[in-house]
């Protein structure tokens, strides 16, 4: 059961932030589109998906080779209610304009090897 506790503990880390903003907004992401969104080593990302996960925020399915991340769609409203609120209040932060660009102009997708292989 998430409690604001949780919640806030799992945002509380910029980089754990930083994913979840992405994949409230885009709602589901490849690790490899993380890695590439947020410019950052693919151990550290999985690591804070990891926690994310653990926590229930977080969902993660296998598709081959892939593994994808989405905000669990069973969250209290109250949490929704404050991932929206982030999401609207990120839109003008420098750094996430920044993520959401590398993620805009990644080649290929997720299916790309040049990235998830």
């Amino acid at each position: 059961m998430m409690t604001p506790t949780t919640l806030f503990k799992c945002l509380s880390d910029e980089t754990r932030l930083r994913c979840v903003v992405l994949l409230h907004k885009e709602g589901r992401l490849c690790v490899c589109e993380l890695t590439h969104a947020l410019d950052l080593l693919q151990p550290k990302i999985s690591r804070h998906l990891a926690q994310l996960r653990q926590s229930n925020l977080l969902l993660d399915s296998r598709e081959g080779q892939w593994v994808y991340y989405q905000i669990n769609p069973e969250l209290p409203a109250w949490v929704v209610e404050i991932l929206d609120i982030t999401v609207k209040q990120f839109a003008v932060n420098a750094r996430q304009q920044q993520d959401s660009g590398r993620l805009q102009v990644m080649d290929g997708r997720p299916e790309t090897a040049k990235y998830c292989g």
